[in-house]
């Protein structure tokens, strides 16, 4: 039985237009009551979230939790540990496993390793095509039904169009969305929206990364294609000019662009045209990472909230918890992003206090980020799943 009262925050919830200094508290895992100066009962943990703000549990939709296959790069207790850390009190993990998530047994296991390992809640994206392989789409009625929130072979683009065509066909009667990642980019997306707009599906674009692309994405959404998409933090932060710096540590697929792009994305971000704020979470053995064939990706998790408030200075709140709460909800059809009364007491408290990035304290095996040594503005103070306080913050001067 939680008993939680988080005083003194200032609200920010999207889905229900409130933005004020109120109170809420929680009962056994739900919001329970909102409003000002609520008095504290027996028993009750006591939150000061004086000077912070108060938000719907922000939702990663794009993350590597590795398992199962590769428990040396991260897994589902890492990876979670790392979520709350950096204030996900969701996250949608990738298909690209060992085995791949494209049998329902597949991902019944997953979900079952989650139910005793995981920190904060784990949604499944199973993949399009059977072994990612790109030849024969997957059972998805079957899939959705075992728990898959989503379909994406991601890493592998499907290159065939009458297979990707004929996985919308078969997905069509499913609210989840294909998630394709999208390589060369702006060739693939346009081909990509002419099967979401003729076939009539719910379509999500990956880690946008070119004006380009997000152009082609605007004009889709004139024709009337249902389509969203997303950016990570290091799309919108460095250029190619930090991979010829860095060399093969700064790998990522896409890669990183030009500044002209940077400020495209950010511009999209502002304007509306992306939705969702993803970190595309990658872990990495150090020797995988720096070798002279590097994997590609980062560790995002823990920099995300930071970093995009870093990229972003001018971006109203309420527009970012939306980014990072509300539209991943909504994309992916989750009961979450909001803190209505009456749902689960998922909750993020954040506050613009300057912290600087030390990957060798990650709870992510994954250490390497391009954001290594920066000072970020915005930093994630507590992390609330279940009306459970997963994470709290130790100040330090």
């Amino acid at each position: 039985m939680t008993q939680l009262l988080v005083k003194g925050g200032r609200i920010v919830d999207p889905a229900t237009s409130l933005d004020s200094l109120r109170d809420l508290r929680v009962r056994d895992g739900i919001i329970i009551e909102i409003g000002e100066h609520l008095q504290p009962a027996a028993s009750e943990q006591i939150f000061d979230a004086s000077g912070a703000i108060v938000a719907p549990g922000f939702i990663d939709m794009h993350v590597h939790l590795r398992q199962p296959g590769f428990p040396e790069k991260e897994t589902i207790a890492t990876g979670t540990e790392a979520a709350v850390r950096g204030g996900f009190t969701s996250v949608a993990c990738m298909p690209n496993t060992n085995p791949p998530l494209d049998e329902p047994e597949v991902l019944r296991g997953l979900l079952r390793d989650a139910r005793s390992q995981a920190r904060c809640r784990v949604y499944p994206i199973g993949a399009i095509t059977r072994g990612r392989r790109g030849a024969q789409p997957c059972d998805f009625a079957a899939l959705a039904a075992a728990g898959a929130v989503a379909f994406s072979d991601d890493g592998d683009t499907v290159r065939d169009a009458s297979v990707l065509t004929d996985a919308a066909l078969r997905a069509a009667d499913l609210t989840a969305p294909l998630i394709e990642h999208c390589e060369p980019e702006e060739a693939t997306v346009l081909r990509d929206l002419q099967i979401a707009r003729e076939m009539k599906k719910a379509w999500h674009i990956a880690h946008v990364s070119t004006a380009a692309a997000l152009e082609c994405i605007r004009s889709a959404r004139t024709q009337g294609t249902c389509v969203t998409c997303e950016v990570t933090p290091h799309h919108l932060t460095f250029t190619s000019a930090l991979a010829a710096q860095l060399g093969p540590a700064a790998t990522v697929h896409p890669p990183l662009r030009g500044q002209a792009d940077v400020e495209a994305l950010r511009a999209g971000v502002r304007d509306g045209t992306i939705d969702a704020f993803a970190s595309d979470h990658a872990p990495h053995t150090r020797a995988q990472k720096l070798g002279e064939a590097a994997a590609p990706g980062f560790s995002g998790l823990e920099i995300a909230v930071g970093a995009y408030a870093a990229a972003l200075p001018d971006l109203p709140l309420m527009r970012f918890v939306a980014l990072l709460s509300t539209n991943p909800a909504g994309i992916l059809g989750l009961r979450a992003g909001t803190l209505r009364i009456g749902e689960p007491a998922d909750i993020t408290i954040f506050a613009d206090r300057p912290w600087t990035v030390d990957p060798e304290t990650f709870a992510s095996k994954g250490k390497c980020t391009p954001f290594a040594g920066q000072r970020l503005p915005r930093r994630v103070l507590a992390t609330v799943v279940g009306g459970l306080v997963r994470h709290q913050a130790v100040e330090t001067a």
